[in-house]
């Protein structure tokens, strides 16, 4: 890997009126297609859903406010193997506080995050000394399948016999995700530069970025039904619109095709790690599986609510998470 030193600061430009008007008139003038043929989510993004989305979307969602608040935040930039690195960086109030570096996956951004910023940059408490290098990860997708679990799931096989209860269940919703919800992965693994339509259509880019993941789809669905949730119906359009008037829908899809590795991967981390472990993620880790990968695990929990996004739907729980994680290698 090539790196470039310098980090210069990124200035966070007004939007163009005109390139909001523009994409309020293409979300208007969307050709839908016939509704799909099931009273489930079996096809995927189902049309009153995504119909809901874009009437808000043209009408209602005012970017101007998600606009402010990215303004208002030291924005910076660097040079990563050819590419450019825009990123957050905001600093404590507190002297020798703890530096955390906050990443995101496909379809996040670093919106995902802003919700984290305050609490975790004006913390009651005072920080202690900072460590020199990596002292520890914490996550909230801990990715960990041992072997044989990963072959059985490879090879479609039922679920094996042996297993906790907690194991079994990991094991029947990633059986499921591999069957049903890997699709968008896979092309963007596969063939990233054939997206060219979520580059020019704002619908068909939402439709993509909201069929993520099966538990977070029925958790929007829920929003524009009008049910209170972890995130709102501003939340999940300033990600969106993010996407489109930075026109990174299809250079984003090349973290799938830049990414060598299996989907769950992670094997024998010598790093203290932090897990926790949301009930709506795309699979509930096993603590016993967590412990094979991360052999020095220094926290795990389960909470009761929150699902792949867990900074951006419950940010109490993930920064609660996080403190108390780092907190432990602290003492």
């Amino acid at each position: 890997m090539t790196t470039s030193s310098s980090i210069r600061p990124f200035t966070v430009r007004t939007t163009p009126q005109s390139a909001l008007d523009e994409l309020r008139r293409r979300v208007a003038a969307a050709v839908w297609p016939e509704a799909e043929t099931v009273s489930d989510t079996s096809q995927g993004v189902q049309l009153a859903t995504i119909q809901k989305l874009a009437r808000y979307w043209a009408k209602e969602h005012d970017w101007r406010k998600c606009e402010a608040k990215l303004k208002a935040l030291p924005h910076f930039a660097s040079e990563i193997d050819g590419l450019e690195i825009h990123f957050i960086h905001v600093r404590s109030k507190h002297a020798n506080a703890l530096p955390v570096i906050v990443t995101h996956g496909w379809p996040g951004s670093f919106i995902e995050q802003l919700k984290i910023i305050d609490p975790l940059t004006n913390p009651t408490a005072q920080g202690g000394i900072t460590p020199p290098g990596l002292l520890g990860i914490h996550t909230n997708m801990p990715a960990t399948i041992p072997a044989e679990i990963a072959r059985a799931l490879g090879a479609g096989e039922p679920t094996p016999a042996g297993l906790s209860w907690d194991e079994k269940y990991a094991y029947e919703q990633l059986d499921d995700f591999y069957k049903h919800g890997l699709g968008y992965a896979q092309e963007m693994a596969g063939r990233p530069q054939t997206l060219y339509a979520i580059a020019d259509s704002p619908v068909g880019l939402a439709a993509w970025i909201l069929d993520h993941d099966i538990r977070s789809y029925k958790m929007i669905a829920r929003v524009f039904d009008g049910q209170p949730e972890g995130l709102t119906r501003d939340d999940v359009l300033d990600n969106i619109t993010l996407y489109w008037l930075t026109n990174t829908a299809v250079s984003s899809a090349r973290l799938y095709w830049e990414n060598k590795l299996n989907f769950f991967a992670p094997k024998n981390v010598q790093l203290p790690a932090a897990i926790s472990v949301f009930p709506d993620e795309i699979y509930a880790a096993p603590r016993s599986w967590a412990e094979k990968a991360y052999p020095k695990l220094i926290h795990f929990n389960r909470l009761d609510k929150g699902g792949h996004f867990a900074a951006w739907e419950q940010p109490k729980y993930f920064v609660d998470e996080l403190r108390t994680a780092f907190r432990s290698l602290r003492t």
